[in-house]
């Protein structure tokens, strides 16, 4: 099973499917415009975000993942030089500093920042960063998380590296980070359960994540009785890590029912924040965990910024199923699916799973 490049496909599949149908915050109006249920790649409308884009394209968010992901598979490894210097020259003369304009049919907060500081304010990439509590930067570091699987100290380091060029906010720092250990282990060969928080603790205490422990084994508080020392780490709090735990314990309980569960979209928020979006992402890809078709189609009809929620689910899902559990609509009708495919199968390789 290809866990690896099934979670890039599915991250990719899951930011084309939200090009048509992004930022419905009116569900009786997406409902309106694209049917009671969207099955697959749809066109935007004209007059709404991506007009004029086509189904089955990528939005920016995706090319952007696709630089990074063209630049690991080029260098071996995550090379910060040379991926800000695809963003330097492949991406930001494309850009005014305005929402809707560039590449993909819109620019993000995150990335409007950055190249306002960078091309605009000859600011260096050590002083890009912005405030924007929004997931491009998680989205897009989805490449490092199965680059470096086998490596959870190397998946946390380059995160955090890669995320600081657009995004600075600790706490959003530290969900991105927290995100993409859970997708490294997904890729590593577990699975979306209520354990996967109880594993990424047993990193932190191994020094391989950089957060603070404030637990033992199984989340139980730890007593100061000097059996077990506090440790400490970058980050202030291991609550991103313990996320999925709870996500996942919800998504299991038969007393805990979200129906249908594009709902899940409601309990958790529309919003853009990842606050947002990676609860939602975590419920779909423990509910769906050998579904890929029925995760990515819920986050999509839940509306509000489906994109990321079906982005993130996809990736999630598709590290659980495989390559091969992807239904292959899904790969035709994504364009240019077979150079993505060779990308993809390529970080497998280097991932060394």
């Amino acid at each position: 099973m290809n866990r690896a490049a099934g979670a890039i496909m599915g991250a990719l599949i899951g930011d084309a499917l939200g090009l048509g149908c992004h930022w419905y915050y009116d569900l009786a109006e997406l409902r309106r415009d694209h049917g009671e249920w969207i099955t697959g790649y749809t066109t935007p409308k004209l007059e709404r975000y991506h007009g004029g884009m086509k189904a089955g394209q990528l939005s920016q968010t995706g090319l952007i993942l696709v630089m990074l992901l063209e630049s690991v598979t080029e260098q071996g490894e995550y090379r910060e030089d040379d991926f800000t210097r695809r963003l330097d020259e492949e991406l930001f003369p494309l850009l005014n500093g305005t929402a809707a304009y560039g590449p993909g049919g819109y620019t993000n907060q995150s990335i409007r920042e950055a190249y306002r500081r960078r091309v605009q304010q000859k600011k260096s990439w050590r002083e890009t960063g912005g405030s924007a509590d929004t997931t491009e930067a998680v989205e897009r570091a989805i490449v490092l998380a199965v680059r470096y699987a086998k490596q959870p100290h190397q998946v946390a380091e380059s995160v955090v590296a890669n995320c600081i060029l657009t995004q600075n906010d600790e706490t959003v720092v530290a969900m991105s980070t927290a995100f993409n250990a859970v997708l490294a282990l997904l890729v590593a060969g577990e699975k979306m359960t209520p354990a996967i928080s109880d594993k990424l603790m047993q990193l932190v205490r191994q020094h391989k994540l950089p957060f603070h422990t404030v637990t033992n084994n199984n989340l139980s508080a730890l007593h100061r009785d000097g059996a077990a020392p506090l440790l400490a780490g970058q980050f202030p709090s291991p609550d991103a890590l313990l996320m999925p735990h709870y996500m996942a314990l919800a998504a299991l309980d038969p007393d805990i029912k979200i129906e249908p569960a594009w709902k899940a979209a409601i309990v958790y928020g529309m919003p853009c924040a990842i606050y947002y979006q990676l609860p939602a992402a975590y419920y779909l890809a423990t509910r769906f965990a050998d579904d890929f078709e029925s995760a990515v189609l819920h986050a999509i009809n839940g509306g509000g910024q489906n994109m990321s929620r079906a982005m993130l689910t996809g990736a999630l899902v598709g590290a659980q199923v495989g390559l091969e559990g992807i239904p292959q609509r899904f790969i035709d009708g994504l364009e240019k699916s077979e150079r993505l495919l060779a990308l993809a199968e390529k970080l497998s390789v280097q991932s060394g799973l």
